[in-house]
């Protein structure tokens, strides 16, 4: 165990961002989005979280399914990495509060009860570093005291998509100004969002808070104690564990954890019985929860329209257009939003981008890939991009990384012919073990175990045709995996 850690940041990185779809999906949720900048929100929070002084751990709670993604997006923060970067694995989503219980018991065990945790969602956009700095500075303090710590922004206007805190007395005289918490507030209607806004003792509940590992699991005990069960059996694994940095969290247990927030669960009661305070932060702050958020992170045009990508807008106003792969052009319209990706095309009224979630909710409801997938699809070996597809066949284009070494499978009912574009892909097909070259191809027969490996240092890029009576992605036998994806054989 490691003696009084300062601040060990924990990322809670789940849920999939319906509100930006298409740009957003299930297996790609809004914290891996590519925004404007090129950036991803989970690097921005990851980078934020590493930019604090004294971190030294940096700990992800997120889907089993999005590791290698995550661990992707912090490659390129190796440099600022902490000697310790955790991964507690969900087998699914189970809210806030299991995954809160779950790192607070990680914590405990691993640094002690006084360690600290800043919990972080892993899709909000900060600017102001030294602000959010500051604020997370008078947040530790008051943590260290026993308090629970939440983090409220000041509003700019009456927004209905946020929580609100009602704050009252301050605690202290240090700066950023904190309080006590008298209650959390759900998302009002606009007449009540005026009055909060008018009162000026109301801020926007930006779900961040702070506080050591045992004062949460105390008040887990105290306001929610079916959880902290769950969680602790749950978390059994992680504790007998104590050096690993991927640790997968009992599904079994977790299942049998009520599906709630941790505002719910242990920040409302505890507000209620005196237990919380409030840091109003001194930063900016997005949630990043719509495409008109995402619009602002652009710059305005004469006209006030906004975007990215080829687009050619004329006798058009207020307009933001996003196009990947195609030139969009508007014409005589106003107050859309235009999101144009490879595989779906969003058009909206400004007025109505909360409605954009019920799209993606009606593509689940009929089994259309296009709610969890992109078009191209990452995996931890590279990616996919689907080309084409129609009855009884399916074309891609495969990129594997150096080193990248897809598992040993099958197909029950499709066979395979592998292009080489451009690299050198080291084949297995049943007992044989050969090399394909560039402008070379071979052939997998359905029902043979076969395996796909690039030993070289540069990417190997292929195509692969599939010819069967059924070319869906759920047909596949994994025997063995070097990524863990393997299940027994039945």
């Amino acid at each position: 165990m490691h003696e009084s850690p300062a601040l060990i940041p924990v990322i809670l990185s789940g849920g999939a961002g319906t509100r930006l779809w298409p740009l957003s999906r299930e297996a790609a949720p809004k914290p891996f989005m590519p925004l404007p900048d090129g950036g991803t929100l989970l690097a921005k929070t990851a980078a934020r979280a590493l930019a604090l002084p004294g971190v030294q751990d940096l700990v992800t709670v997120t889907n089993r399914d999005l590791y290698f993604p995550t661990r992707d997006a912090y490659a390129e923060l190796a440099e600022r990495q902490p000697r310790l970067a955790s991964y507690l694995l969900e087998p699914f989503g189970r809210n806030t509060a299991p995954a809160v219980a779950v790192a607070a018991l990680f914590a405990q065990v691993r640094y002690g009860d006084g360690a600290v945790l800043l919990v972080l969602p892993a899709d909000h956009m900060i600017h102001d570093a030294a602000g959010f700095a500051a604020s997370v500075s008078r947040a530790t303090r008051l943590a260290r005291s026993g308090s629970l710590v939440t983090f409220g922004i000041s509003p700019t206007h009456p927004e209905t998509g946020f929580g609100y805190i009602e704050c009252g007395d301050a605690v202290g005289t240090d700066a950023p100004p904190a309080y006590t918490v008298r209650r959390f507030v759900e998302k009002p209607p606009l007449d009540r969002a005026q009055a909060f806004l008018a009162a000026g003792n109301y801020v926007w509940n930006s779900g961040m808070f702070c506080f050591t590992a045992a004062a949460i699991l105390a008040a887990f005990a105290r306001h929610s104690p079916q959880v902290l069960a769950a969680a602790t059996s749950a978390a059994a694994r992680l504790i007998g564990q104590p050096d690993a940095a991927m640790l997968e969290i009992d599904a079994v247990a977790l299942e049998s954890a009520p599906s709630i927030s941790i505002d719910y669960a242990v920040m409302e009661p505890a507000a209620a019985a005196g237990e919380v305070a409030c840091v109003r932060g001194a930063f900016d702050w997005s949630d990043v929860g719509s495409w008109d958020a995402i619009a602002a992170l652009t710059a305005p045009d004469a006209d006030g329209n906004r975007g990215q990508g080829e687009r050619v807008m004329i006798a058009t106003r207020d307009t933001f257009v996003h196009a990947e792969e195609r030139v969009v052009a508007t014409l005589g319209v106003r107050n859309l939003v235009v999101i144009e990706t490879p595989d779906a095309v969003l058009v909206a009224d400004r007025n109505h981008l909360q409605q954009v979630k019920d799209v993606a909710g009606e593509l689940k409801r009929r089994g259309h890939e296009s709610y969890r997938l992109h078009k191209t699809v990452a995996r931890p070996w590279g990616a996919y991009t689907v080309l084409q597809e129609g009855r009884g066949f399916k074309i891609k284009r495969i990129e594997v990384k150096p080193g990248g070494t897809l598992s040993l499978q099958m197909h029950r009912h499709r066979s395979e012919h592998w292009v080489v574009v451009s690299g050198v892909a080291q084949a297995t097909c049943d007992d044989k073990r050969f090399l394909v070259n560039a402008n070379e191809s071979t052939f997998i027969p359905v029902g043979h175990k076969h395996r796909l490996e690039n030993a070289g240092t540069e990417s190997l890029v292929m195509i692969e045709v599939q010819c069967g009576d059924y070319v869906g992605e759920d047909d596949i036998v994994r025997f063995d995996d070097v990524y863990g994806r393997a299940e027994p054989v039945r």
